[in-house]
């Protein structure tokens, strides 16, 4: 079998290396001549992407390119801590690493493994046949192959090919900034993520071993702005804005922003909440392009990564119709329950003050009862279990 994937983020490296596993051949095709890079951008790799990406021989690579995060601890604006969790399952932590650093090194391990990466390579068409699929080309080329794989994120090319009525991506709330400050706060521990309800926005910050302090900040959004909008606003803008929503918190938003020297730019976020068509009989999505989340559930690219392990392990298994219908009925209700709750964490960062009190009372008595997030790290994928064509 032949598979093309296009997308060359995190889904797409991925899901090569897990179809190469199971003995496809695959070429990566990657719209961006180089590797996307975000100078200001930073996430989180869970403790189930890390088993995923164990699955097919990949995990050590991206560990080694970030560091261990071990709890995440929330605090109101009034400095009280709300509770902590735990990222970790059996001795292992989840990680927290550049955006720009992932792409990295998941490029570079699909290349060491012999596949075919492809830059500037911008998918146009595709158009299915009984005897495959060909995909069509910007550059004016075309290659066929059993199938095509949409790794291709939020606004998938894929995606509207394989269902041109499907719904938009929906807003989500909140804006986006983040930065790399040369100070630390008082009391500091590297790898101890602290997410703080501040009055009027949702600040976090995260420090780490070479002493500089990783932030972010979502400033609340009750209608999506226009697309240069947020995008168009200056370094001194978001400076002025961050200072005004988080001067009268007790946290150290401010002192954080003060000492970034790099520029601060801004983005929007969307989700795809449910998507009706995930395959047709050659095309198959994985990642962001079936279900992007919003950045408050922590899973876009560990979702992406149980994806690619599933999708190969049931291609490895399974005449190719039978495989992405096992597939779907593997992923689809897991990862849209993931993307519900992160829409609800995102909605509810900036609350009024009613909606502070009753969080402020629930959250510490919930987080001491039990971990709500562990039914989403707990989840473990096994390369060599066989999979099973689903029932009629």
């Amino acid at each position: 079998m032949r598979a093309l994937v296009v997308g060359g983020g995190v889904a797409g490296p991925v899901t090569a290396m897990a179809l190469q596993k199971a003995g496809i051949d695959v070429t990566v095709h990657e719209a961006h001549p180089a590797p996307a890079g975000d100078v200001g951008a930073w996430l989180g790799v869970q403790v189930n992407g890390l088993d995923a990406l164990r699955a097919v021989d990949a995990e050590q690579p991206v560990r080694d390119a970030g560091f261990p995060t071990p709890v995440i601890e929330f605090r109101n604006g009034s400095g009280r801590v709300l509770g902590t969790l735990p990222t970790g399952r059996d001795g292992a932590d989840g990680v927290s690493l550049r955006r720009s650093d992932l792409y990295r090194v998941l490029g570079a391990e699909a290349l060491r493994r012999g596949i075919d990466v492809r830059h500037g390579s911008r998918l146009v068409a595709a158009r299915t046949g009984p005897d495959g699929v060909r995909a069509s080309f910007a550059d004016g080329t075309t290659e066929s192959a059993d199938l095509l794989v949409g790794a291709d994120g939020v606004r998938s090319t894929v995606r509207a090919l394989l269902d041109p009525g499907a719904a938009p991506p929906r807003f989500v709330p909140v804006l986006n900034t983040a930065g790399y400050a040369e100070h630390a706060p008082a009391g500091a521990e590297v790898g101890r993520l602290t997410m703080v309800f501040g009055r009027r926005s949702f600040f976090g910050w995260l420090p780490a071993p070479d002493g500089r302090t990783w932030w972010f900040a979502n400033p609340p959004a009750p209608r999506e702005p226009a697309p240069d909008e947020v995008a168009g606003r200056s370094d001194a803008e978001w400076r002025a804005l961050l200072r005004d929503l988080h001067r009268v918190d007790r946290s150290p938003a401010v002192a954080l922003v003060d000492a970034t020297p790099h520029a601060l730019r801004g983005w929007t976020t969307y989700d795809v909440p449910a998507v009706r068509r995930w395959h047709d009989g050659r095309t198959v999505l994985v990642g962001d392009a079936a279900h992007a989340t919003s950045p408050a559930a922590g899973q876009g690219s560990s979702l992406a990564m149980e994806d690619a392990v599933v999708l190969a392990r049931c291609l490895r298994d399974l005449p190719l119709a039978e495989a992405l219908v096992a597939y779907e009925r593997a992923r689809r209700e897991r990862a849209e329950r993931v993307v519900a709750q992160g829409f609800r964490t995102s909605s509810a960062k900036a609350p009024p003050a009613v909606g502070r009190v009753v969080r402020d009372l629930v959250m510490p008595l919930v987080l001491r009862r039990r971990d709500p997030q562990a039914w989403v790290r707990d989840h473990h994928l096994e390369w060599d279990d066989p999979v099973e064509a689903v029932s009629a």
